[in-house]
């Protein structure tokens, strides 16, 4: 074993997640650390990118709404402040959003959709079939309807996770490429990680955003366990050729079948469609019918996408908890913090998540705004008071 100098903050995983965690910690005056192989890889890298607070709103899931619209609030700070930290262009676009109907049941589901977020004091703009088309003049003749969402913009996640890497390291952060394999626990709280290979890296505090690994981490008690499932996730990516950008000026999204299907027009001409949601466990296999159903579905959605190059195809692993929400702050146990479980958000709740968790890693307690989204919330308490 051989140990290194202690860290303030050692955060296990470098996607965009803990990225950001660890800049924030740095900026706090922190001495802070990220441990993982491939920094600014993860699910960032199949990620799609939207900021979709208004239209991915779903009934019971009101409280997480508030967390979304005020990380959505910063965003344009944020990559302002990355912009100007480490001259990346993160591809944030304020293009907004359109999510339409196929068919009198997907007009009925976004109608019902609209009365929400009208009930949530949202913005967003009921438009007939021949509206939508005069807005996105490829989709095709059969939309029913749709929804005006102009304040959901979208962000490139790869080049956020490129501009989260250069600013971590120009804040000091320390970047060890190696996996975390055990927390150590000593007198009752968290005090370090083992690392494959026999490395120990000591720290004040830990933070766990490995994303969908971060309840495998072995060591970690199974009352703080962060209760964390994969949720498999199939992307496709297109381009647009030059003469006939822009193919689709805002994002585009619907219900096809009861599956979920977005198409996500970048500037530089790619087309991201996405995603399937399959409980398939660890599996990241690219699959035939997974290709096949979103091309599919999004072919009915815009016929025309058929007609462009293929030029990529991924699966990723979201990181799923019981309540479809992060898990923010300190555990019960003392030292171990967690930034996990944001499914279908991370990107979203980037910026918020950065200033929830250096909140709480400088004085031990979590904002107001955070505080549903403690990891205690699922019933765990401190090993102290188990023991008592």
């Amino acid at each position: 074993m051989s140990p290194t100098r202690p860290s303030d903050v050692l955060v296990i995983g470098g996607g965009i997640i803990g990225l950001v965690t660890a800049w924030r910690a740095a900026q706090r005056g922190l001495r802070a650390a990220v441990l993982d192989p491939e920094p600014g890889g993860g699910a960032a890298q199949v990620a799609a990118g939207m900021l979709a607070a208004v239209t991915e709103l779903h009934h019971g899931e009101q409280t997480l709404l508030g967390l979304n619209l005020a990380s959505a609030r910063r965003y344009p700070d944020f990559v302002a402040e990355l912009g100007e930290v480490t001259g990346h262009d993160v591809g944030y676009r304020r293009c907004g959003t359109l999510a339409v109907a196929l068919d009198a049941d997907d007009r009925a589901h976004l109608r019902e959709l609209h009365a929400l977020q009208r009930r949530s004091g949202l913005e967003s703009e009921w438009l007939s079939g021949r509206e939508c088309r005069r807005l996105e003049p490829m989709l095709a003749p059969g939309v029913r309807g749709g929804l005006r969402v102009d304040g959901d913009h979208q962000v490139d996640p790869r080049r956020l996770a490129a501009a989260l890497l250069v600013a971590c390291e120009r804040a000091g952060v320390v970047l060890h490429h190696a996996w975390a394999e055990r927390l150590e626990v000593a007198g009752g709280r968290a005090t370090g990680v083992h690392a494959r290979g026999g490395t120990f890296f000591a720290a004040e505090q830990v933070v766990l955003a490995a994303g969908s690994l971060s309840g495998r981490l072995a060591g970690v008690p199974d009352a703080v366990r962060p209760p964390v499932r994969p949720v498999k996730g199939q992307v496709l990516r297109l381009t647009v050729p030059a003469p006939y950008a822009p193919f689709l000026s805002r994002t585009v999204r619907a219900v096809v079948r009861g599956s979920h299907v977005y198409l996500v027009p970048r500037a530089n001409g790619e087309l991201v469609v996405g995603a399937t949601s399959e409980e398939q466990g660890w599996d990241t296999v690219v699959t035939a019918g997974g290709v096949y159903e979103l091309l599919r579905d999004a072919h009915e959605l815009v016929p025309g996408i058929t007609e462009l190059p293929l030029t990529e195809t991924r699966a990723g692993l979201r990181p799923g908890s019981p309540d479809n929400a992060p898990l923010l702050g300190p555990t019960g146990l003392d030292g171990l913090l967690l930034a996990t479980g944001h499914y279908r958000n991370g990107v979203l709740l980037t910026p918020v998540t950065g200033d929830v968790l250096a909140h709480a890693l400088t004085s031990g307690e979590l904002p107001e705004e955070a505080r549903p989204f403690t990891p205690r919330r699922f019933g765990a308490v401190s090993l102290l008071e188990q023991v008592v």
